[in-house]
């Protein structure tokens, strides 16, 4: 059978040869994921979570004051399990369930999707929900050190967001410029190499990973003990494909399974006003490079979609499809959820069945040429997340907000995007 994006079987584990236990976690649940069995997530500045797509105010432990294993063993990742198994829901997790009624294919369900076959880690978990600690899936983001400054991010993901938060705010943020996740400068590293044998696949974000010390030194290593077999996942902003004189392109070609989310959520001079820091020509000069160099390594446009973009990413992949850059399927749809005021469903009706009546439109133009479903599914479950409920309240705010950055930047939203420039007319007039 095909590979099906949204098909909650495990790649290696058949419904049919599961226990009724195992199915019941992995299939009917709807609350487990496996990732607190075999996972850890930090930020930059040393929180940590059960994944990355956690509520960012719910952290479960600190790999500065910590290690690892403390944290994965901790009272509130204890305390998540024991909900997990006894398929109750854990607060941490609101995205997921969010994200999941209304279709998405959620990190929980990506989760036991391709980790399903760890099933039987969960049989040695302890009444109070200790588990082994065993990291098979690591993201740990090292640093925030980034060459961009998006409008969707902050200081604690990009280090190049630092001057900005002083413009905007008048103030400089509580923390460094440059901030490292660990008790000490060597400290991840050291608990990773006694994890390196158990590892699956490494998830690689930032910051900008090409450009980090960290992301390389793991490439060398698996490349050191010949264990291509684990599945490299990037998210990168695709503006830099070598680093200190290694080509990350050819170092790619070495390992089995690499896919390329990048980060690229309009193009030209949009692309340059939503990611700070973008030259597109050197993005699309990259990209070409790639199909030359790796032609074989999975790559596919990993957009974040708010308001903002949320008509040109249409135009944006259709014209990266008819420039050859991408398969009609190549394109992953992440939804904006924070911050609340750059979401998608602050528009007014009137506006969301424009988006609507587009979306169908650009559906029907990926029909048939979408085997995985992944984009297809992305726009479909955007629709209905975005006519859920009514959010128009607060489209001032995202007005007010995004000429506070047109300001600081020197920038003009609705010179670049002027397809919503009548509805700032009307917002800023009131």
């Amino acid at each position: 059978m095909a590979y099906e994006y949204g098909a909650k079987e495990p790649e290696k584990l058949k419904i049919k040869d599961m226990t009724p236990r195992e199915k019941e976690l992995l299939i009917d649940s709807e609350s487990f994921c496996m990732l607190p069995w075999m996972h850890l997530h930090a930020f930059p500045d040393g929180r940590a979570y059960p994944c990355c797509f956690a509520f960012d105010k719910l952290h479960v432990g600190n790999v500065n004051e910590q290690s690892m294993e403390e944290v994965f063993n901790g009272d509130k990742m204890k305390q998540m399990r024991l909900n997990m198994l006894n398929n109750k829901k854990s607060r941490e997790c609101v995205k997921c369930y969010d994200q999941e009624q209304s279709g998405f294919f959620s990190l929980r369900l990506s989760s036991n999707k391709h980790f399903g076959h760890n099933i039987n880690m969960t049989e040695n978990t302890k009444p109070d929900g200790t588990a082994d600690f065993v990291i098979k899936y690591w993201d740990i983001r090292f640093s925030n050190l980034c060459n961009m400054a998006c409008r969707s991010c902050g200081t604690w993901f990009s280090s190049n967001w630092y001057e900005d938060h002083k413009k905007l705010t008048g103030a400089p943020p509580d923390h460094a410029k440059i901030m490292k996740a660990g008790r000490s400068s060597n400290d991840i590293w050291d608990q990773l190499l006694k994890q390196f044998d158990h590892v699956e696949q490494f998830y690689f974000a930032g910051g900008e990973p090409i450009i980090m010390e960290e992301h390389l030194r793991i490439l060398k290593e698996l490349d050191k003990r010949k264990m291509y077999h684990v599945r490299l996942i990037y998210n990168t902003n695709f503006s830099k494909s070598k680093f200190k004189g290694t080509d990350i392109f050819e170092l790619w070609n070495k390992f089995d399974s690499v896919s390329i989310g990048a980060s690229l959520d309009a193009e030209g001079p949009r692309a340059e006003l939503m990611r700070k820091g973008t030259v597109w020509e050197e993005i699309v000069a990259n990209r070409k490079r790639m199909m030359e160099v790796c032609p074989q390594v999975d790559f596919y446009i990993s957009a974040t979609v708010g308001l903002s973009n949320c008509l040109h990413v249409l135009d944006f992949h259709k014209s990266w499809v008819e420039q050859g850059l991408i398969k009609r399927g190549d394109f992953n749809f992440n939804l904006l959820q924070y911050p609340l005021w750059q979401r998608m469903d602050l528009l007014p009706q009137e506006e969301k069945d424009k988006v609507t009546a587009k979306y169908n439109e650009h559906m029907e133009w990926l029909k048939t040429h979408d085997h995985l479903t992944r984009a297809t599914k992305g726009f479909e479950s955007a629709l209905d997340w975005m006519n859920k409920k009514d959010m128009s309240q607060h489209l001032p705010m995202f007005v007010r907000e995004t000429r506070k950055y047109d300001k600081i930047r020197n920038e003009n939203f609705t010179d670049v995007f002027p397809e919503w420039k009548d509805l700032f007319d009307k917002y800023e007039k009131n």
